[in-house]
C-alpha cells in the first residue's frame, strides 16, 4: 500500500474533526496558532525532558544487571552456576506484569504527581538494596522489589503524555522521551565503568558501587518528580486558565475524550475483550523481545567477541546513540505522513537484518554492526507501537486499561528475552537470535492484518453501514 493511497484513507479532516457537514467549526479553531505552539512548547519543556531522563533511569535500573554481571557479580554470587543470572533478570518481570492495569487505575486516583513519586522512590530503595546483597537469593530479591515499583511508572508515564497531545502530535512526544532514554542508556556503560574504578571504597566491589549510586540517583530524582511533574491537563496547576482549556478543548476537538469517563466492572470487561487490544499486546511485546535482549545482554555478547571487560563496556554505547537517531527519523515520518504500521514493519525488517548479521557472521566488524541494527529497529518501534495504540482509542478508560496491558505484554517480552538467551548457547545466542526472528515476521503479519481491518472499518463508516467508530461520530483509525 502506498504512502499517497494510505494518507487519503485516513483522511485528516477526519483526523481533526472539522465536521465539514454540518459547517460547525472545530472545537479549538478560533484559538491563536501563536498562543497555540507557545502553550505546547510550555507543555513540552515542563514534561518531557524530567519524564524522558526518568524513563532512561528506570530502563538503566532495570537492565544494569548485564553490566554488573561483567564487573565482576557473576563470581561473587556465583551467576555461573546453572540459569542464575537469566532467573535474576526474569524474576523482575513477574510482578511487573500482574501490577500494570491496578497502577493504572491507581494513577487516575491519587494523581500523577503521588503515583510516580512513589514508584521512582520505591524502586530507587530496591536498586539502593542490590548493592549490599551477599549472595544470589537476595538479588532475586530485591529484583522482585524493584519489579513491583516499576510495575506503575511506564504505563502511568505514557498514559499521562497521551493525554495532553492531539492523536498525530503523540508519536513524536513519545519519542523524544525515548530518545533520551536511548541517549543516557548508550551511556549507562560507561557510567557503569566509572563506578566500577570504585572499587574497594568501603569495603564494596565495583559492580556494588553501580547500583549503590544509580539507587541513590534515582531516590532523589523521586523528590524532583514530586516537586515537577505536571498532573493530568483537567488538574494541571502550572497553566493559566486559559490555557488549560485551550489544552482541553484541542483534545476534545480530536477525539472527544477531554473529560475522563469512570472505570467501570462493565467497561474493564469490554475493554479486556477487545481484540485490538490484544493486536497492540503481541506488536509490543514483539518490539521488546528485541530491545531487552540489547539491554541485557550486548555487553555480554561484546565481551563474547573477545572484547576486554573495558572494551566491551565502552562499544556498547554507540549502537544505542546511532539508535537515538533512527527513533527519531522514524517518529518524524510518521507524525508527518499520518501513517503507523508502513514505519512498523520497515524497522521489523532492520531489525530482522541485524539478527541474522549478528548470529551468522564470521567477523567482528560485522557482527557490530548487526547490532547496530538490532538497537535502531527495535528502540523505533516501541515508542511506535505505542503511538499507533494511542492514536486508535478513545476515552481515559480504555487508555488506561489498553496502555497497562500493552505495557505488560512488554514485561512478557523481558521474560522471553531474558530464558530465550541461554547461558549454554554463549557467546552467540544463535536460538534466542532465531526466536527473536520469528517475533519480528509475527509482528509484520500482525501489522498486515491491523491494516486490513482498520481500512475495512473506515471504509464501512464513511459509507454509513456501521455506527460511529470507537464511539466518536468523527473519528476514523489511524492505519
Amino acid at each position: 500500500m502506498s504512502i499517497s493511497k494510505a494518507s487519503s484513507d485516513l483522511r485528516v479532516d477526519d483526523i481533526e474533526k472539522t465536521d465539514e457537514k454540518a459547517n460547525a467549526p472545530a472545537l479549538d479553531a478560533h484559538y491563536d496558532p501563536a498562543f497555540v505552539s507557545r502553550t505546547l512548547r510550555k507543555v513540552d519543556w515542563r514534561m518531557l525532558p524530567l519524564l524522558g531522563f526518568l524513563y532512561a533511569v528506570a530502563l538503566v535500573d532495570r537492565t544494569n544487571l548485564g553490566i554488573a554481571r561483567t564487573a565482576g557479580m557473576q563470581v561473587d554470587l556465583k551467576l555461573y552456576v546453572g540459569e542464575r543470572y537469566s532467573i535474576a533478570s526474569m524474576i523482575y518481570f513477574i510482578p511487573y506484569i500482574l501490577l500494570q492495569i491496578p497502577g493504572n487505575i491507581v494513577v487516575r486516583r491519587l494523581g500523577a504527581r503521588t503515583w510516580l513519586t512513589i514508584c521512582i522512590a520505591g524502586w530507587g530503595a530496591a536498586q539502593l538494596g542490590m548493592a549490599f546483597v551477599p549472595t544470589w537469593g537476595y538479588l532475586v530479591l530485591c529484583r522482585v522489589f524493584l519489579g513491583v515499583f516499576e510495575a506503575g511508572f511506564f504505563p502511568a508515564l505514557v498514559f499521562i503524555i497521551t493525554t495532553w497531545y492531539k492523536r498525530h502530535e503523540v508519536q513524536k512526544r513519545l519519542a523524544s522521551f525515548y530518545l533520551i532514554s536511548i541517549v543516557v542508556g548508550a551511556f549507562s556503560a560507561i557510567f557503569a565503568y566509572a563506578l566500577t574504578l570504585m572499587k574497594g571504597l568501603g569495603g564494596l566491589n565495583g559492580w556494588s558501587w553501580i547500583f549503590a549510586i544509580e539507587g541513590i540517583i534515582t531516590i532523589v530524582l523521586g523528590i524532583l518528580t514530586w516537586l515537577f511533574v505536571p498532573d493530568f491537563p483537567d488538574k494541571s496547576r502550572f497553566l493559566s486558565v486559559e490555557e488549560r482549556k485551550m489544552i482541553l478543548d484541542r483534545v476534545e476537538a480530536d477525539r472527544g475524550d477531554s473529560i475522563p469517563d469512570e472505570m467501570t466492572m462493565a467497561k474493564l470487561i469490554k475493554h479486556l475483550t477487545d481484540p485490538l487490544v490484544w493486536a497492540f499486546c503481541y506488536m509490543f511485546l514483539a518490539s521488546t523481545v528485541p530491545a531487552y535482549a540489547i539491554g541485557f545482554f550486548i555487553t555480554i555478547i561484546l565481551f563474547g567477541m573477545g572484547y576486554s571487560e573495558t572494551d566491551a563496556l565502552l562499544l556498547t554505547a554507540p549502537p544505542g546513540l546511532v539508535a537515538a537517531m533512527s527513533v527519531f527519523f522514524f517518529a518524524w515520518i510518521s507524525d508527518k505522513t499520518k501513517l503507523r504500521a508502513p514505519w512498523l514493519a520497515v524497522q521489523n525488517v532492520m531489525c530482522i537484518i541485524g539478527l541474522v548479521v549478528a548470529a551468522y557472521a564470521k567477523q567482528n566488524g560485522a557482527r557490530y554492526v548487526g547490532l547496530f541494527l538490532v538497537n535502531m529497529g527495535a528502540s523505533g518501534c516501541v515508542p511506535g507501537v505505542l503511538a499507533y495504540s494511542s492514536n486508535n482509542m478513545t476515552g481515559h478508560s480504555k487508555r488506561s486499561v489498553q496502555t497497562a496491558c500493552i505495557v505488560a505484554a512488554g514485561g512478557v517480552g523481558g521474560i522471553l528475552a531474558t530464558t530465550v538467551f541461554k547461558q549454554k548457547d554463549y557467546p552467540r545466542y544463535i536460538t534466542g537470535m532465531w526466536v527473536t526472528i520469528g517475533f519480528q515476521f509475527g509482528m509484520i503479519i500482525m501489522l498486515g492484518i491491523t491494516t486490513f481491518v482498520l481500512h475495512r472499518r473506515n471504509k464501512l463508516r464513511r459509507a454509513g453501514k456501521i455506527g460511529p467508530l470507537e464511539g466518536q461520530e468523527e473519528f476514523y483509525y489511524t492505519l
